[in-house]
């Protein structure tokens, strides 16, 4: 059998999802044999606007989904941001008689009734990336507050690296108020930020919209002034784009600190050239074999293996594999997404202004 190393959440990321284990620790879930039953499974994703979910996230499970239970029909829905659309794929896919469902929900409540009625009909639910509300039998993430921590904490070190981190203020723009991770994110970044900076304005920015994080980040700039801000956390590398655009139009000096998530490509072109601070590699592929895995195992009655636990609004115990998140600075583009193969250096420094920036970091 091959194994899959993961990580387990810490315990200050499992504050609000209580774990079964305590500290951060390597532990290996080791993967069954293919099975030779046949099994339909459905996959629903949220959206297409982050890059991740159609060009890592579907492939990955796609092929984990072929090498695992070689006799199973994987059913793709992506509902485009749209809760409504999500719940009508979910209708179309218990009438298409899935066995089991990997879900990505788009809002977490508005979903439960779907979960509800999947439940009712026998059908098992894997919940991937997201925690939905409702009757979830397994749970596969990213540990979300961690993340927002070493986001703050990243800021943080940044604003402390130019001199008193209260010579300014800071401009908060999170993510999705009805995204659950957009919410532990920013739990875990004001964990990190709160009694060490100035925030001078807050955003939750629905839809994760790039513009309208263009809009926000405008606003702060000319009410709190444009040379006096110091800092921007910004929840994920989209709206850092519109952020980064927004600094350069409103005449924030260069350098000045950025936060963002998910290693986009044009996220770690912006680092190379100094627009943006860091962002936030998820080791997708981990979490989606373990999803996989997981989904498979529900299919054929099987217990699922898991080294953690996590709670919603139903049920208490949930088995849960979640992956530790990495920083990804200037200094380790190499060693983190190019490793992984998540990028290659052709695609990072095939831009004519970034080329000179590769070759100063040794990339090229």
């Amino acid at each position: 059998m091959t194994a899959i190393t993961l990580l387990v959440a810490s315990a200050a990321g499992c504050a609000t999802m209580p774990c079964t284990s305590g500290g951060t620790e390597a532990v290996v879930a080791r993967t069954r044999p293919p099975v030779q039953q046949s099994f339909k499974i459905g996959l629903l994703l949220p959206e297409s606007k982050t890059i991740r979910y159609e060009k890592f996230d579907r492939p990955y499970i796609t092929k984990s989904v072929k090498k695992s239970c070689p006799n199973c029909t994987l059913v793709y829905a992506n509902a485009g941001q749209d809760p409504i659309r999500q719940q009508q794929q979910i209708d179309a896919m218990l009438a298409g008689g899935v066995d089991v469902l990997i879900l990505d929900a788009v809002d977490a409540e508005a979903i439960a009734p779907s979960v509800q009625k999947a439940e009712k009909q026998g059908v098992k639910i894997v919940a991937y990336d997201r925690l939905a509300d409702g009757p979830i039998h397994a749970y596969s993430s990213i540990d979300n507050i961690e993340v927002g921590k070493m986001q703050g904490q990243a800021l943080l070190d940044a604003l402390k690296a130019g001199g008193n981190p209260f010579r300014g203020p800071i401009v908060m723009i999170n993510g999705a108020p009805d995204d659950p991770n957009a919410r532990e994110f920013k739990k875990g970044a004001h964990q990190a930020l709160d009694g060490h900076v100035v925030i001078g304005r807050e955003y939750d920015t629905p839809d994760w919209s790039p513009e309208r994080a263009r809009i926000e980040a405008s606003g702060a700039f000319a009410t709190l002034g444009a040379d006096r801000v110091i800092g921007v956390y910004s929840a994920n590398d989209g709206m850092a784009g519109g952020i980064a655009a927004a600094m350069k139009t409103a005449g924030v000096p260069k350098g000045t600190p950025l936060t963002g998530q998910d290693a986009d490509l044009a996220a770690i072109q912006r680092i190379l050239l100094g627009t943006q601070t860091m962002t936030i590699y998820k080791p997708i592929k981990p979490e989606a074999e373990s999803a996989v895995q997981m989904a498979i195992d529900l299919a054929a009655g099987r217990p699922v293996k898991a080294p953690s636990t996590v709670t919603n609004d139903t049920v208490s115990r949930i088995p849960a594999m979640i992956i530790a998140p990495m920083v990804v600075t200037r200094d380790n583009i190499k060693d983190t997404v190019v490793r992984d193969g998540f990028w290659t250096v052709s695609e990072i420094c095939a831009p004519t202004n970034v080329k000179p920036a590769c070759e100063s970091t040794g990339l090229t």
